[in-house]
């Protein structure tokens, strides 16, 4: 079966690509020693487009946030306000 999949492999779900995205992105900012990290514009356009896949929501509404707490933990915020639903 392994052969099969390496000629046929499975299309990768949303969830496991945002799960590399962000591990590539810790990873990244592990490396990185000063200033604020590049990736986050990306990042936040990134997330506001798959969650426009299912809500209407405008840029204003999505926040991203990365806080530095020690020398190596990172914690990566994320705030969406949905919109009442009709």
């Amino acid at each position: 079966m392994a052969l099969l999949e390496f000629f046929r492999p499975k299309k990768q779900s949303t969830a496991s690509v945002a799960k590399e995205r962000l591990q590539i992105i810790v990873a990244e900012r592990r490396s990185a020693s000063m200033g604020n990290p590049s990736y986050l514009p990306q990042l936040k356009q990134d997330i506001l487009e798959v969650i426009r896949r299912y809500v209407d929501v405008s840029p204003e509404h999505v926040t991203v946030h990365l806080d530095q707490k020690e020398e190596d933990l990172s914690v990566l915020e994320l705030n969406v306000t949905l919109p009442d639903e009709k």
